[in-house]
């Protein structure tokens, strides 16, 4: 009787042993790598109209914790001060909030790698995304507080071109409110997609002419259309902003390839995309 009970209670342990672990939550992962003819952060360019190479990976928990981070070349060598390359942390928490609706919410930290540790700044966002048919609309807010990289360190483009500060140690905040939709078009490959952005905050470039809204107020929007086949998603999109040809030229001197000022960096232009997710 004694070694039956054993071996019951060594069953026992071995089943709520394998039920915990098929209930233990699980940890996922998941990744982009893209091909893109420019790099548009906000309607305004960061590769000078050039192509950038992005990817991104991100860890994903059953109880909606996730970590991320996701990568992009810049303009040239020396952009923001830094190796031509700007790399997100992303860490956040989703969350149900409806059948039909998610809440999204955590900070993004951008760093320029190379460059001053002014130059890498937070900020923390929130997004609401729900369903309604084939159409995905997503309302959402991003804050980045008070910071140095996203102070008015120089006067004008010329002084940022030329490493001149005229206010160092200048701190800046930025709000960014942004809306998106998407229609999938039933029985094809095709989401028509929109988009539509306000920020509202820093006014100037930063440290190593960083910035995530570089003439304060303004708006930005795109509309265009994803043709997914398999794992492979087609975007062709055109984006624009309302940032006046005499503001981006006080951008143009930092933002641009060998600081050549070459083109609008925040005017209308059509974007092609090629993305694989993994």
């Amino acid at each position: 009787m004694t070694i039956l009970r054993a071996a019951a209670a060594l069953a026992a342990l071995g089943l709520s042993g394998t039920a915990a672990a098929a209930e233990a939550p699980r940890l996922t992962a998941s990744g982009t790598a893209t091909l893109a003819t420019d790099y548009r952060l906000r309607g305004v360019s960061q590769s000078d109209g050039r192509p950038a190479v992005q990817g991104g990976l991100t860890l994903a928990h059953d109880t909606g914790v996730y970590a991320g981070v996701w990568a992009s070349n810049l303009a040239g060598w020396g952009t923001f001060g830094g190796a031509n390359m700007e790399l997100d942390l992303i860490g956040g928490y989703r969350a149900k909030v409806a059948n039909d609706a998610t809440l999204d919410a955590g900070l993004t930290w951008y760093m320029y790698p190379g460059g001053a540790a002014k130059t890498d700044y937070a900020e923390a966002f929130a997004k609401l995304t729900g369903t309604v048919g084939p159409a995905t609309l997503t309302a959402a807010v991003a804050y980045a507080p008070e910071q140095q990289a996203l102070g008015k360190w120089y006067a004008t483009g010329a002084d940022a071109a030329a490493g001149t500060y005229t206010s160092p140690g200048a701190k800046g905040d930025n709000l960014y409110l942004w809306g998106d939709g998407a229609l999938a078009v039933t029985g094809t490959p095709f989401t028509v997609k929109a988009h539509v952005g306000h920020s509202h905050g820093q006014d100037g470039l930063g440290p190593n002419a960083t910035a995530v809204s570089p003439t304060g107020d303004y708006w930005d929007w795109s509309v265009g259309t994803d043709v997914t086949w398999r794992t492979l998603t087609f975007n062709l999109s055109y984006v624009d902003t309302d940032i006046s040809t005499r503001a981006a030229r006080y951008l143009q001197p930092s933002f641009s390839r060998g600081q050549d000022g070459r083109g609008s960096i925040a005017g209308a232009t059509l974007v092609a995309s090629l993305s694989a997710a993994f």
